[in-house]
């Protein structure tokens, strides 16, 4: 049964929406997808995400896009559902594909980290990475499992495997060409940060972690820098990586790389 869209909710700075599993399947993952904010296209990533993941493992999508004021892309917007101190309930993992860069509120940053340092699994994509950088706290840094400030151009990257044997980069080349993305800079690898991919740096002359993993409280996170262009959250390879790490960070990743049983796409 093919995935449908039902629209929740409309707001004049957000938009809700369920992409709903096929209801006599097992019960599906329930994953919140946060996306917004400066510099790249949400709008169209936010479906490619949902629709790719859905034909990869058993999820449910709920979406919240938000940009800023009059819909315009605000790096210092605050995300509205940040606010509520149970932001995360009743969803199995949180999906981050935004980029706030400009938020400087460390309640309102420690108010997101602690869901997943209380256990809420956390997938992180690209500007993730650099949301909320402009903060004096270290809370979502600790998070992510790592601490960057800048990326280089954007130009080809070729992504080397160095984790083969890790369930998430099971399938994954030994080296993929990541066509016109960002190379983000390692500032910090905080402790618990285990890197699974790198690509060298042409500004730093040394190599950079782009796929990795890490555990932050009781959370289990799985982070890539990859996908700042559509081309790039489009491509197979990086959708089959995506949803590894998603189940990976449910625990419903075997060792081989493949979903446990109940957790293989429902669609036909």
């Amino acid at each position: 049964m093919k995935a449908i869209l039902l629209p929740l909710l409309a707001l004049a700075s957000a938009a809700v929406f369920v992409l709903a599993a096929d209801p006599a399947s097992a019960p599906p993952l329930k994953v919140l997808m946060i996306t917004g904010g400066c510099c790249h296209d949400y709008e169209n990533q936010k479906m490619i995400l949902a629709e790719g993941l859905s034909a990869r493992a058993n999820v449910e999508f709920t979406i919240i896009h938000e940009e800023g004021p009059d819909g315009k892309k605000d790096k210092t917007h605050k995300i509205s559902i940040y606010e509520k101190e149970d932001w995360a309930k009743g969803y199995d993992v949180v999906l981050h594909n935004e980029c706030f860069g400009g938020v400087t509120d460390n309640e309102f940053i420690n108010r997101i980290a602690k869901a997943h340092q209380d256990g809420v699994p956390g997938v992180m994509l690209h500007c993730s990475t650099h949301s909320y950088r402009a903060a004096t706290t270290d809370e979502w840094r600790k998070c992510l499992g790592q601490t960057s400030m800048s990326h280089e151009k954007n130009r080809d990257l070729l992504v080397k495997n160095i984790a083969p044997e890790h369930p998430v980069m099971k399938g994954f080349p030994a080296e993929w060409l990541d066509k016109k993305d960002e190379l983000y800079k390692n500032d910090k690898l905080w402790e618990n940060f285990v890197p699974l991919a790198k690509a060298f740096g042409e500004d730093t002359q040394k190599d950079h972690y782009l796929i990795w993993v890490n555990t932050y409280g009781k959370g289990k996170v799985f982070g890539t820098t990859m996908g700042h262009g559509n081309e790039t959250m489009s491509d197979p390879v990086f959708l089959d990586l995506v949803a590894r790490g998603l189940l990976w960070s449910c625990g419903k990743l075997d060792d081989s790389g493949k979903p446990v049983a109940g957790y293989e796409s429902k669609q036909k």
